[in-house]
């Protein structure tokens, strides 16, 4: 693999794949940011706590998450709700929605090339098979009192 254009067009391939595994989470903040924590300190809660301070709305999926079924892909998404929340330094998430987004999908890459009458690939692809599941909390801070 000497060649510089095989060697762009493999690293291209490699690209591809890796955005395959981009970010599954996203958040709008609507207050104010602490200093992160530990995920393993963040409570869920499915109903709202009696005193709270809003942080952030944060959605996640299960995309990438290479979990089977749909408690473990759902068990992926409160895991990135807390670990999210975590990074904002909020120790509650209020879940606010979950269920899935539907459809499967795939991504594939690949490089073939004839040298002399031999031949060179290079291939790969993600298949994510059946719904991927989504959820949206409420990253809030509670004071130690209202827990």
């Amino acid at each position: 693999m000497n060649d510089p254009s095989r060697r762009r067009l493999y690293a291209l391939c490699l690209a591809v794949v890796a955005l395959a595994g981009c970010t599954t989470t996203s958040r709008v903040i609507t207050g104010k940011p602490r200093t992160p924590i530990d995920p393993s300190q963040v409570t869920l809660y499915s109903t709202p706590p009696a005193k709270y301070e809003e942080i952030a709305i944060i959605d996640a999926s299960s995309r990438s998450s290479f979990a089977f079924g749909d408690q473990k892909k759902m068990d992926a998404v409160i895991e990135r709700l807390k670990k999210e929340a975590a990074s904002l330094g909020a120790n509650g998430v209020l879940l606010q929605r979950t269920g899935s987004d539907g459809g499967g999908g795939s991504v594939g890459a690949g490089v073939a090339t004839t040298v002399g009458g031999g031949g060179v690939s290079i291939g790969t692809s993600i298949f994510t098979g059946g719904g991927n599941k989504i959820g949206r909390g409420l990253a809030i801070h509670v004071p130690p009192e209202a827990r």
